[in-house]
């Protein structure tokens, strides 16, 4: 038998500690209390059974056996995504921007591993955490339809590994919080550098990426990119100008898959140069985000049967039977007299009115 907590055991520990010490020490002071009876020991001793009812649900205990097709469930996906000015390149199927490739990208893998955690990560001059780990692919998908590059004006160059440090914590958090739980990591960009130095190595420690890939957007014709002056559409935007002296000529930018190939050997995960029409299964099978624990010859993962919703079902019945006490309790109260004590000039004799025969 395995188990797989729903909280991490730095929090289930000590909340079974105090839930039982607490059951404990009430169960004690009722058999002790001389005017309890057996039926208020019978009480607690049901409450303390309900809790550990609970409890052992949500440790999550399961057989290990058979082979489960969608076990995406268990996995957490991580989206690192270039929104530099260069992924508005038009190069990208019929001269339309890299980012829109990016975009279709995420939703299919998202579409295709339906159950996981999803988090999204962007980065152009900065790092940002646009999404964290979620289930949500409603959140996702607006957050990827409404994703656009960087505001040229801002750009002051940038790293395509400026996004390692964010990821390696976010993957060390879901580490420490779901060990059992594959990180899968794709990145997704161009990997045109343009900060004037060499990238850092985006090394990560071994075991914290354990699956996804790098997908390459772009060609080496390269293309143009529309300037982005701001939020909201600009049918007048033109195009970013070539400043490193080609004066009245549009800047082009290049697809470098040697720098993505590079992050992809960090990562220690596959390459995968994407284009216009490139099915997402395939990719996934280069990416292989289920291959931990396989089954043999059937390309399954291996499963397991839970046992969780028994002992949930338990503290249901029991759950009920306290419903029924409280509301049994609630039904013998009898609200208070609203009469105060009698008035002292209530009780006064009453004299007869003064000319009133005697």
């Amino acid at each position: 038998m395995t188990i797989q907590p729903v909280l991490p055991a730095w929090i289930m520990l000590p909340l079974v500690t105090a839930v039982v010490v607490f059951l404990g020490w009430q169960l004690v002071r009722a058999l002790q209390h001389p005017g309890g009876g057996p039926g208020l020991g019978r009480d607690w001793l049901l409450r303390g059974l309900l809790a550990l009812l609970v409890i052992g649900a949500a440790l999550r205990p399961g057989i290990p056996g058979g082979s489960a097709q969608a076990a995406t469930a268990d996995l957490n996906v991580f989206f690192v995504v270039d929104t530099t000015s260069s992924i508005a390149a038009e190069d990208y199927g019929d001269s339309r921007p890299r980012l829109e490739g990016a975009r279709a990208d995420i939703m299919a893998i998202a579409e295709e591993l339906a159950g996981a955690r999803f988090s999204l990560i962007t980065f152009d001059t900065n790092t940002a955490v646009r999404m964290p780990l979620t289930t949500d692919t409603s959140a996702l998908d607006t957050l990827v339809t409404v994703l656009e590059p960087q505001v040229a004006a801002y750009s002051k160059g940038s790293s395509v590994t400026v996004a390692a440090k964010v990821l390696d914590g976010r993957l060390r958090a879901a580490r420490e919080a779901h060990p059992e739980r594959p990180r899968i990591v794709f990145y997704l960009g161009d990997g045109e550098q343009t900060s004037g130095k060499a990238p850092a190595p985006m090394r990560m420690d071994a075991g914290l990426v354990t699956g996804g890939a790098v997908l390459g957007y772009g060609t080496a014709e390269g293309g143009r990119m529309k300037d982005n002056t701001g939020p909201g559409p600009d049918e007048d935007a033109g195009y970013i100008p070539d400043r490193s002296g080609g004066a009245g000529r549009d800047a082009l930018s290049l697809i470098d898959e040697d720098q993505l190939r590079k992050i992809a050997d960090d990562l220690g995960v596959p390459y995968v140069h994407r284009s216009a029409g490139d099915a997402a299964a395939p990719m996934l099978q280069d990416a292989d985000p289920g291959s931990l624990q396989r089954g043999e010859g059937d390309g399954s993962l291996e499963g397991r049967t839970e046992l969780y919703w028994i002992l949930a079902a338990g503290a249901f019945a029991l759950a009920l039977r306290e419903a029924v006490l409280v509301l049994r309790q609630l039904r013998e109260l009898r609200p208070l007299s609203h009469a105060g004590p009698a008035s002292p000039r209530s009780g006064r004799d009453r004299r007869p009115a003064q000319g009133a025969s005697k």
